[in-house]
């Protein structure tokens, strides 16, 4: 069975979807900068909110419990799932096909190139 192409799916989410789907709401926006409590911990911060999110960049980061990443990280680690878990999760919330590798692409045995070992030919 082939694996999850997760360049593709990176693609093809936005972090304003995740975003959408976990209910954040920013309580301080400058354009693509968005920043508020963190929605992996729920860190909260009286002066600055310690969650940044660059919508064009497609990244976060929270500055208290050291998270960072994608959208696709960002929802693994809210729902606190493996990448794999996570990717078919996120899919499903969202109403997407799961972006499969073609199995050309998927290695097997038979692709993998094995060098032979060679004694060493030191006459004594």
């Amino acid at each position: 069975m082939p694996g999850i192409d997760y360049h593709r799916l990176r693609q093809q989410i936005t972090m304003r979807q995740i975003l959408d789907l976990l209910g954040f709401r920013a309580t301080w926006r400058r354009g693509p900068q968005h920043r508020g409590p963190c929605p992996i911990r729920g860190c909260r911060s009286h002066s600055r909110p310690p969650f940044s999110v660059h919508l064009t960049r497609q990244c976060y980061q929270c500055f208290v419990c050291h998270s960072h990443g994608n959208p696709l990280d960002l929802w693994a680690a809210v729902r606190r799932l493996p990448l794999h878990q996570a990717a078919v999760d996120l899919c499903r919330s969202l109403g997407l096909p799961l972006p499969r590798l073609s199995s050309s692409l998927t290695p097997t045995l038979r692709q993998t190139r094995r060098v032979p070992f060679r004694a060493s030919s030191r006459n004594h």
